[in-house]
């Protein structure tokens, strides 16, 4: 029995401990699931949405104040002793400033860095090219020689910076004396920094100067020191609480009427003091001050930091506007447009709802009592309306409903980009789709403006596009960000292009995924420092049109886009006399244009070496159809007898003929460069259809048009080019010549000495003869400003006599050059022609195969007396071109030899 109930006891045990593992593994089973549940619950649902943040308040921090009132505040009282800071200000002071003419000098900046990696030298840089002030970089010399300050009684420069004052102040004797009597004679300016770093002596003073400085310093509450002359830009109302970044501050001492404090502080502690001298903790010492001019007659602004911190680059804006006499300074207008892209585009639980609509209705009243007509742009794609929540469906429907309350302008119908689509008919219909849905709605479909998805089509030039939108929208205006490439954005420019203006277009930091304030990439810090004199504020400050990118998902969720543009115009109003204000489209655009005409004409790049560019490219194109090198004339040396040798060698390909300018395609010297590169590069095979690697184009005009070498090396940077040239009184006569054999009647009508020798009261189509007979014969600077764009290696000039009576050696020449292979045999390619007298294609049978009748025609000898006014014209312009070439190494062509021979130079 005993057993058997031990048998039955063991056997429960058993069962129990089945049982407990089976309970285990069901709690386990069911902790698994819930978790899998929980997580999918919570990546499924809606977030928990905070409320949106507010905008900054309205200005605050300190009212309009004296520097007494503000100093006495601090605790300063009239019992107690101010620091010897800087004198009170006096009435009258201003009027012993000597008056400047500032029309005696270039407007151009000289800026001295400390090299061309410095921080700050960047920084200099990068304002001067936002404000599009144009500007030389030099390394400061410590000893040697000053650049060239004056040409033919102008000065060069009409203000210098200096990125290391102590380099400006340590001058030699010599440099410093000549760069002061230039300042002084011309009227011109000097910033300077002072930056302290570990071997800065706590206390100096500058030499030269009555003026101290006390590095080393922790400051706090910046002050606007509104008596400071420079202010334009800067609203002297207003504190900047806190501390200061960093604790290497400079101040300057001086007691010297000559000197005006412009930014001022406090020290963080009574200790920062001691090397200062006996002064109260919250004295106001000047971290900026103005040199009037009064000590040695040059006006200066020195800064006791560099520009990190945002108010030094609002107040180096208003000095530069100072020192050039405002004429590098734009004026206090900025317009600022808000393009709201992808209305009715989002996934759900990113789109507007009613709420959002009308708080967004709500802020454009706001900042309309701020900036005059500010409206809200939006840009939509109908295919995509009703496609979200029931709460964002309701809020498409509250945006047509108060549809006149906005402006509006198209996207595609469904969002795709333009370069997808290759024919002009397809787009179109996509376009019509879009503005169908506009008709039905009841939206505006007359602003003619429109904003491609992802910029594409619209640089890169997409020409379907351009075409599409102005047959089926009647579009006349545009903007990207991509033109000529996205970054550095202080480069984004405007251009024409098939009637449309294209504006640049502006980042502001808010994007797609951007929606929420505290999951702002780097913190929502970096979007507050970006509103706050960082990035977005300095656009607005540097840039008198811009037009802001943002999307439909930044007025949901957090509403980004409310509280960035609320929050900047306030800012912007509290700290600058800056006056906002709000056009549309085509207004803004003609505005653009008025004040920058000089973008008008694009300059083309090639698209492939820029990664995105290339990506919004049809795939349908190719770099490769583009040529490896240019013929570049000038005209009348022999360069379509080099074109036709050129078109001999089996490697070599030429550019398909043009039917009004034959073998010349003229891209880069005229009109033809408004079509676009499309255009252009339908003069040239596909790669695949031959079997060359060499493709090249000839267009003899290139060589003396002022535009050709900045448009050729945008579009052909690698490009090699070949130049011809023969003696400049031949080319002349050649010239005159060949006018005259096309009926020209200035030519018909006038001897070539009678042009040669026309005064400048002559008729104005004699003079316009004599300017191509002469003018492309100076070949030095023409030649210069090639190299401006390319490198002297990819140069070859072709001397036109040898060309003339050795063909063959100077094709051998040209092969090696470009380093194209096999090389070909020319001797067995080519043979004199005596009634043509010139090389001509060797053909089947040894016959002579030779250019046309308008080739090498005779025609008299020139007159002894013309040629021996053409020597002595050309006598400086051949020894120029003698100069550059020995400086580049170059063989002296065999006339020039004869040229100085002639004319017994050295």
């Amino acid at each position: 029995m005993v057993g058997a109930g031990m048998g039955v006891w063991k056997l429960m045990r058993g069962v129990r401990q089945l049982e407990l593992h089976r309970l285990i593994l069901a709690l386990i089973i069911f902790c698994v699931l819930s978790m899998a549940f929980l997580a999918y619950y919570v990546s499924n649902s809606p977030k928990i949405k905070e409320a949106p943040p507010l905008p900054f308040s309205d200005c605050g921090g300190g009212g309009v104040m004296s520097l007494g009132a503000s100093t006495a505040a601090a605790g300063v009282g009239s019992g107690v002793q101010r620091a010897p800071l800087y004198l009170p200000q006096r009435q009258g002071r201003l009027r012993q400033v000597k008056a400047v003419d500032f029309s005696r000098t270039e407007p151009v900046v000289l800026v001295f860095v400390e090299s061309i990696y410095s921080q700050l030298g960047q920084e200099i840089v990068a304002i001067l090219e936002s404000s599009r002030f144009h500007y030389r970089t030099e390394i400061a010399p410590g000893k040697g020689d000053m650049p060239t300050l004056t040409e033919h009684n102008r000065g060069r420069y009409t203000l210098i910076i200096y990125e290391n004052v102590l380099k400006y102040v340590n001058l030699d004797v010599w440099n410093r004396d000549l760069l002061d009597k230039y300042c002084t004679e011309y009227g011109v300016g000097v910033i300077g920094f002072f930056k302290a770093n570990e071997n800065s002596l706590l206390s100096a003073q500058l030499k030269g100067f009555p003026l101290f400085l006390h590095s080393h310093l922790g400051l706090r509450d910046y002050r606007i020191n509104p008596n400071a002359p420079l202010l334009y830009i800067t609203k002297p109302n207003q504190v900047e609480q806190g501390s200061l970044p960093g604790d290497d501050w400079t101040i300057f001492q001086s007691n010297h009427s000559t000197y005006e404090p412009v930014l001022l502080a406090s020290t963080k502690s009574s200790e920062a003091l001691a090397h200062v001298g006996p002064s109260p903790l919250r004295a106001l010492h000047a971290t900026v001050v103005q040199d009037l001019g009064l000590h040695d007659g040059i006006q200066r602004v020195l800064f006791g930091n560099n520009l990190n911190y945002w108010l030094h680059k609002l107040v180096f804006v208003d000095s530069i506007a100072y020192l050039t006499g405002k004429r590098l300074c734009l004026s206090l207008d900025r317009h600022i447009l808000v393009d709201v892209d992808d209305i009715f585009v989002g996934k759900e639980g990113t789109r507007m709802k009613v709420s959002d609509v009308e708080a967004l209705l709500n802020t454009q009243n706001k900042l309309r009592a701020l900036v005059p007509n500010f409206t809200f742009n939006l840009g939509f794609s109908g295919k995509f309306y009703y496609t979200g929540t029931d709460e964002e469906d309701l809020g498409d429907d509250m945006l047509l409903q108060h549809r006149m309350d906005f402006w509006w302008f198209p996207h595609m119908w469904s969002h795709m980009q333009p370069h997808l689509f290759h024919n002009v008919s397809v787009l179109a219909e996509q376009m019509r789709l879009n503005k169908v849905f506009a008709q039905e709605h009841g939206i505006p479909t007359d602003m003619g403006y429109a904003v491609a998805p992802h910029h594409s089509g619209v640089y890169p030039v997409h020409s379907q596009l351009y075409e599409a939108w102005k047959s089926v929208w009647g579009i006349k205006v545009t903007s990207t960000e991509e033109y000529p490439h996205l970054r550095p954005a202080r480069y984004r420019r405007g251009f024409i292009h098939n009637g449309i203006q294209v504006l640049p277009r502006q980042t502001c930091g808010l994007f797609t995924h951007t929606i929420f304030y505290n999951e702002y990439p780097g913190g929502s810090k970096e979007l507050d420092k970006s509103i706050r004199g960082g990035e977005l504020f300095l656009t607005v400050l540097l840039n008198p049109i811009s037009i802001f990118m943002t999307h439909l998902s930044n007025y949901g969720n957090d509403r980004l886009g409310l509280y960035t543009f609320e929050s900047l115009v306030k800012f912007v109003q509290c700290w600058t006399n800056l006056r906002l204000q709000t056009l549309p489209p085509l207004q803004l655009a003609e505005k653009y244009f008025q004040i920058f005409p000089e973008e008008r004409d694009p300059l083309w790049q090639n698209p492939c070496h820029d990664k995105r560019h290339k990506d919004i490219w049809s795939k349908e194109k190719t770099c490769d159809r583009l040529p490896k090198f240019l013929v570049i004339g000038p005209q009348k040396t022999g360069t379509t007898a080099l074109h036709s040798f050129l078109s001999l060698h089996p490697a070599v390909t030429s550019s398909f003929p043009s039917p009004s300018t034959f073998e010349e395609i003229q891209f880069f010297s005229g009109a033809n460069y408004d079509n676009g590169i499309d255009w252009y590069m339908d003069f040239f095979p596909f790669p695949s259809n031959v079997s060359t690697d060499f493709t090249f184009e000839k267009s003899a005009n290139y060589f003396d048009t002022e535009a050709a070498p900045k448009r050729a090396a945008a579009l052909l940077p690698r490009a090699k080019v070949l130049a011809l040239l023969i003696n400049p009184s031949d080319r002349a006569y050649s010239w005159y010549q060949h006018q005259k054999a096309h009926q020209d009647p200035a030519a018909l009508n006038n001897t070539f000495h009678a042009v040669v020798t026309a005064g400048p009261s002559g008729p104005r189509d004699l003079l316009a003869l004599q300017r191509r007979c002469l003018l492309p014969g100076a070949y030095a600077p023409h030649l210069e400003r090639w190299l401006q764009h390319y490198q002297p290696n990819q140069l070859h000039i072709i001397d036109g006599a040898v060309l003339r009576s050795n063909p063959s050696l100077v094709m051998e020449g040209i092969q090696r050059f470009l380093g194209v292979t096999p090389i070909f045999n020319y001797t067995q390619a080519l043979m004199y022609d005596d009634s043509k007298g010139f090389w001509c294609q060797r053909v089947e049978g040894g016959r002579a195969k030779c250019l046309g009748k308008s080739k090498g025609r005779k025609y008299p000898e020139m007159s002894p007396e013309s040629r021996a006014i053409l020597a002595e014209h050309y006598r400086e312009h051949n020894m120029d071109l003698l100069r550059l070439l020995n400086r580049l190494g170059h063989a002296l062509p065999s006339w020039l030899r004869q040229e100085l021979q002639s004319t017994s130079w050295s």
